[in-house]
C-alpha cells in the first residue's frame, strides 16, 4: 500500500512543446510518436497498464502509469474515467481509483469482469503494456482532509472499490477516527481485498471490518449472513449526531441503506452503479428531435435515453452510466422526463439532463 501524498500540481508546458506548438500537428505527432512508444502523445493524456493482480474470482486490480499530459490531482473516493478500444470500437466507463494518491503518480482500479460487459471483460484479459485514454476524474463522495465523528461504510459487490481507498487513506493517517466497514458479496471468493482488510483490522483498533455474504454461510468470527435491514442497523449502535455513512453499490442497495439511515445519522453520502428499480415505467414511444444532427427519432419510455439512442446507432459521449460523472449531459429544451432513480417527472424547459438517468416522458428536443 503507497503513502498518501498531496495530488500532483499541475506541470507547466514543457518549453519545446510551446515553441513547436503552432507547427505540430497533434494527430501527425502522435502517430508517429506511438511507433515508438505507445503511451507518447503530443496532448492526449494516456497511460500504460504497468501490473496487474487478481482482486477476487471474476475481478482484477490493474496498475496504470499515466504519460505527462495527464495532471489531475484526485482525492480517495474519486473515480476517473477510462477509454479504449475494443474489437476496433471506442469504449468508455468510469472505473473508481482503489488507492489514494501515489508516490510514483500511478492509478489503481479494480475492475469486476461483468457478463456482456465487452470493456470490463477486455481489461480483466489485458496484459501489462495496454494504453487507455484518461478522461476526467470526479465524485464527491469522499472523507473529509481532516474526519470528524465516525464513519459507517456500506458497500455491496463492486461498491468496495472507493469506500476501499477511503479506508486506505485513513490507514495511512493511523486510522484517526472510528471506521467501521460492512461489505457484502453472495460468495466468499466475490470478496475483494479481503486479507488487506483484515490485517488493517488487527493494526487499528478503531477499525472493525463485518463481512456479509448472501448465498453462502459464514464461517469466520468476522462473516455473517443477510442482506441489509433493520436488525443489522441497529446491531451497529449508530450515534445520530456523530456517524457518517458512505454507502456505494447496486442501486436496490444504495436506496434499502438509504431508506434505513437518511436522516437518522449525521450524513448520508451515496453512490450507485447501477440503477434502483424503478416501478413507475411508462410504456409506449415518443418523438425526440436532435437539433444539432437534425434528426427526429422514435425512442421509448422507461428506457434511459442514453440506452434508447444507442439502439438506434447514435453513440453520444458517456462515462459513468450512473449519474455521476456528467460525461452525457446536454441539454433540454423542451418537453418532460422522468428521473428514473427517483421515478419523479420534470418538465421545467431548458433543462440540462443526463441522457444515462433520464428517460423520455414526452416528446423532447435535446441539444444534441
Amino acid at each position: 500500500m503507497s503513502a498518501v501524498v498531496r495530488p500532483r500540481k499541475r506541470i507547466r508546458q514543457p518549453a519545446f512543446k510551446r515553441l513547436l506548438a503552432p507547427v505540430v500537428a497533434p494527430d501527425v505527432f502522435d502517430f508517429w510518436a506511438s511507433r515508438l512508444n505507445r503511451s507518447w502523445s503530443w496532448e492526449r493524456p494516456l497511460a500504460r497498464l504497468v501490473s496487474r493482480q487478481r482482486a477476487s474470482r471474476d475481478a482484477m486490480t490493474l496498475l496504470f502509469k499515466p504519460n505527462r499530459n495527464w495532471q489531475q490531482g484526485f482525492r480517495a473516493g474519486q473515480h476517473v474515467s477510462l477509454t479504449a478500444e475494443v474489437d476496433g470500437v471506442r469504449i468508455t466507463r468510469s472505473y473508481s481509483l482503489v488507492e489514494p494518491p501515489r508516490a510514483d503518480g500511478c492509478l489503481a482500479i479494480t475492475v469486476k469482469a461483468i457478463e456482456g460487459g465487452r470493456l470490463s471483460q477486455a481489461l480483466c484479459r489485458a496484459e501489462p503494456g495496454l494504453v487507455v485514454e484518461l478522461g476526467s476524474v470526479f465524485g464527491d463522495m469522499r472523507v473529509a482532509s481532516k474526519p470528524h465523528g465516525d464513519y459507517l461504510l456500506l458497500a455491496a459487490g463492486s461498491g468496495i472499490t472507493p469506500l476501499m481507498a477511503m479506508t486506505r487513506a485513513l490507514a495511512a493517517k493511523g486510522m484517526p477516527v472510528p471506521v467501521t466497514l460492512v461489505y457484502w458479496a453472495r460468495q466468499r471468493d466475490e470478496l475483494c481485498f479481503v486479507d488487506e482488510l483484515r490485517t488493517l483490522a488487527a493494526q487499528h483498533a478503531n477499525f472493525t471490518l463485518r463481512l456479509m455474504l448472501t448465498g453462502e454461510a459464514a464461517q469466520a468470527a468476522d462473516e455473517a449472513e443477510g442482506r441489509i435491514d433493520a436488525a443489522l442497523v441497529s446491531a451497529l449502535a449508530l450515534d445520530r449526531e456523530q456517524t457518517r455513512v458512505m454507502a456505494c453499490g447496486p442501486g436496490g442497495f444504495v436506496e434499502a441503506a438509504r431508506a434505513l439511515l437518511d436522516g437518522q445519522v449525521k450524513s448520508f453520502q451515496a453512490e450507485a452503479f447501477t440503477l434502483p428499480p424503478v416501478s413507475n415505467v411508462d410504456s409506449g414511444s415518443v418523438q425526440v428531435h436532435l437539433r444539432r444532427r437534425g434528426v427526429r427519432l422514435e425512442l421509448p419510455r422507461g428506457s434511459s435515453l442514453l440506452s434508447a439512442l444507442e439502439a438506434q446507432g447514435i453513440k453520444p459521449p458517456s462515462g459513468c452510466r450512473m449519474g455521476i460523472c456528467n460525461t452525457c449531459a446536454c441539454g433540454k429544451a423542451s418537453g418532460s422526463v422522468r428521473h428514473l432513480p427517483s421515478g419523479d417527472l420534470q418538465h421545467e424547459p431548458q433543462q440540462a439532463l443526463k441522457l444515462c438517468i433520464h428517460s423520455a416522458a414526452t416528446d423532447l428536443e435535446l441539444d444534441l
